[in-house]
């Protein structure tokens, strides 16, 4: 009794099944190496996000007229460290004190004790040890200044932590971007697996190696670019989706950084895939037919 061989409409029925379920596993993974790839771009931004909420509060001299502040406040925007100012008269800074304490203080006291006041946001690259030195200094010299306050402490906390966390981001994305990649290959491999005694028949009639790897690398390519673009499609319409969510994480209006990403989740998808395909056809061109079905 001999078996049937199955129809052409069967058999490309069932390539297409196993074209989809790779591309679907492939897009998958993307995804989230796309989502890793997302957080590692926008990393340094978050850093500097948080560095940059802590500042200077210069306290001005008592006797300044409008026209002292007004000139200070552009000395100061015209450096190359200074990202914005603020200035606080002591009616403002009163009501805002008020505000905190839940009670009015100066009505107690019969005056307002406290002084006019700028408060000075840094660019992120100043807001290290070495540089917040320097620049109180110059603060100091300012004839306007009285007293220079930042939180000296908190911004040594927040760079050790940034530190730490850089640390750590790198190691838990070199480990997870393994694991994607690892994922991929073994979809690539089963794949393959599944078609291991055409690789094998195919020897037998007397095509060469590279003939026998020609079709299985240009579709393992093919599907590293349909899943590439299925994932970027996925991570396009997620980011939209929770852009009010992801702010401060992820910057949806930065196009030039997401087309980045969406470009090398593509061009990783291609790679990774090709290498993966070309590791699995040769592992299985060097078997012999009774070694194929262990």
């Amino acid at each position: 009794m001999t078996m049937k061989a199955p129809k052409p409409g069967k058999l490309k029925k069932r390539v297409f099944r196993s074209w989809i379920t790779s591309t679907v596993s492939i897009s998958l993974v993307l995804v989230l190496l796309g989502g890793l790839l997302l957080i590692l771009a926008n990393a340094g931004r978050l850093s500097d996000y948080v560095r940059e909420q802590i500042g200077f509060t210069l306290v001005l001299h008592d006797d300044l007229k409008e026209v002292d502040v007004l000139r200070l406040e552009k000395v100061l925007a015209s450096t190359d460290y200074v990202k914005s100012t603020r200035y606080i008269d002591k009616e403002t800074a009163a009501r805002e004190l008020t505000e905190e304490l839940g009670e009015d203080f100066s009505g107690f006291l019969g005056f307002n004790p406290l002084f006019a006041s700028v408060d000075v946001k840094l660019f992120a690259p100043y807001t290290n040890s070495d540089s917040l030195a320097i620049i109180e200094k110059e603060f100091l010299e300012f004839p306007q200044v009285k007293e220079v306050y930042y939180q000296k402490d908190l911004l040594a906390v927040i760079n050790e932590n940034v530190k730490k966390i850089s640390v750590f981001l790198l190691i838990v994305s070199g480990l997870t971007g393994f694991i994607f990649v690892s994922l991929i290959n073994n979809t690539i491999r089963i794949s393959v697996y599944s078609e291991r005694f055409t690789i094998n028949t195919m020897q037998l009639v007397g095509a060469t190696r590279s003939f026998v790897r020609k079709p299985f690398l240009r579709r393992g390519v093919s599907l590293g670019v349909w899943g590439g673009l299925v994932a970027n499609s996925l991570l396009f319409a997620g980011i939209f989706s929770f852009r009010n969510e992801l702010e401060g994480l992820i910057k949806p209006a930065d196009l030039v950084v997401l087309g980045y990403v969406f470009l090398l989740v593509i061009v990783l998808g291609m790679v990774i895939s090709y290498v993966s395909t070309w590791l699995a056809v040769n592992k299985f061109l060097r078997l012999k037919f009774d070694e194929l079905f262990y």
